[in-house]
């Protein structure tokens, strides 16, 4: 999908994916996380409640990336405090940054199946070693229609081994009642 077809979607409020905070398995994970310090990238950030969280909690190094300028305004007007130069609109994929944690929230299954070879390179690129990227990716058959275009346990296994360690890929115990049985939780390591 292209630029203006997202930013249309944000504009109509056409966003079903969207469901107005963040995600327990995202929020449970952020809870346990101790250094404030940490470069925080959340990628197809959306209206990205998850980093409205981290920056309540006085994480201060959280970027968030769209190619919806419109996302990242409602972000904005949410959370007005937030870093202006934090705030990155453009294609996740011409990003050339550094960071230690990249947080995943349906942006895999949201682009493009034939970008995800793609996605899963950029993802190694743009983390420092022992960098990590966690979060949750659907569980449901893939489709042609989408997005999301859906996934499987053996996909990810597939796509990511080749360039990170599998610390967690299993299905997530807490998806809210809308998702339950359609989410696996992924924490996957850059070693090097």
């Amino acid at each position: 999908m292209k630029s203006n077809s997202w930013n249309d979607k944000y504009i109509a409020n056409n966003t079903g994916w969207d469901i107005g905070y963040i995600s327990t398995p995202i929020k449970e994970y952020i809870n346990q996380l101790r250094d404030k310090n940490l470069k925080i990238l959340i990628p197809g950030c959306g209206n990205s409640y998850e980093a409205e969280y981290l920056h309540k909690k006085g994480f201060k190094n959280v970027y968030i990336i769209d190619i919806a300028v419109k996302a990242l305004e409602n972000f904005k007007k949410r959370v007005p405090d937030f870093p202006d130069n934090h705030l990155i609109h453009g294609d996740f994929f011409l990003l050339n940054k550094k960071f230690d944690l990249i947080l995943e929230q349906t942006f895999y299954c949201a682009i493009n199946p034939k970008q995800r070879d793609t996605y899963v390179k950029k993802m190694y690129d743009l983390l420092n070693v022992n960098g990590k990227l966690v979060g949750i990716l659907f569980q449901f058959p893939l489709t042609e229609k989408g997005p999301p275009f859906g996934g499987s346990k053996e996909e990810y296994l597939n796509r990511f081994s080749k360039y990170f360690k599998i610390e967690i890929l299993e299905d997530c115990y807490n998806s809210i009642t809308a998702r339950k049985d359609k989410e696996v939780f992924i924490k996957f390591l850059k070693t090097k």
